[in-house]
């Protein structure tokens, strides 16, 4: 049997980039490697056309009514059948088309969790606050890495890979966007092979964007202080 790949798309009102996003996965490059594909889709509750797009792109759409980056997520991976899961928003900031970058770690060299860093690759100007870029993400990165004994340079990437047995082992249960830390500091935790992957990060290309700097920094320190203590 071939492996499968499934990549797993969040995704609340992203009308007009979502469907930009799926058609960034290198389909024929994954299939040409031997591997089956699924895209699947979590529409978190959209109110405009998110889902309708995300289907006539070639993604498989699944409702997710409990909004959530963590609830979308776990639904996705739920719903996912593949050996291997790639996840990545839907905004067009990650570069999906890297895809075979993440597989061929965990492929060919064994890794079992395969996150991006956008701090040891490039940020194109624009794409991330300065308040993040330069003091909010490497503080809590730093934060994550001196409690939980880690050695990540970007906790808060998104653009990630694991194998199904690695999805097994993390215990994932945050709702919200606690869940970005909870993964990585679970991969930790349970001792998986962990590769970071420079990537190029880029500028929204559409929808509206979900994160509130001092509310989710201030959940995400909660939480691992919360864990740690």
């Amino acid at each position: 049997m071939k492996t499968k790949i499934s990549v797993v798309i969040p995704a609340l009102n992203e009308e007009g980039i979502v469907g930009k996003t799926i058609k960034s996965i290198p389909v024929n490059e994954i299939k040409n490697a031997g591997y089956d594909l699924e895209i699947i889709v979590v529409n978190n509750d959209s109110t405009d056309n998110t889902a309708q797009e995300a289907e006539e792109a070639g993604a498989t759409v699944f409702l997710e009514k409990n909004r959530g980056y963590g609830n979308a997520y776990k639904r996705g991976f739920k719903e996912a059948t593949g050996d291997i899961i790639i996840m990545g928003d839907a905004d067009g900031t990650y570069p999906l088309e890297q895809s075979m970058d993440f597989i061929n770690y965990i492929v060919e060299d064994g890794c079992d969790f395969v996150i991006g860093s956008r701090f040891n690759g490039t940020i194109e100007k624009g794409a991330m606050p300065a308040l993040h870029q330069y003091i909010g993400n490497p503080m809590l990165t730093r934060m994550l890495n001196v409690l939980f004994h880690s050695h990540y340079s970007d906790t808060h990437c998104g653009m990630r890979a694991f194998t199904r047995e690695a999805l097994d082992k993390m215990e994932l249960k945050a709702p919200g966007m606690e869940f970005a830390i909870e993964m990585v500091i679970e991969a930790s935790e349970k001792n998986l092979n962990i590769k970071e992957v420079p990537i190029h990060y880029r500028k929204r290309g559409g929808g509206e964007a979900k994160l509130s700097s001092f509310d989710d920094g201030y959940r995400h320190i909660k939480y691992m202080l919360q864990r740690r203590f």
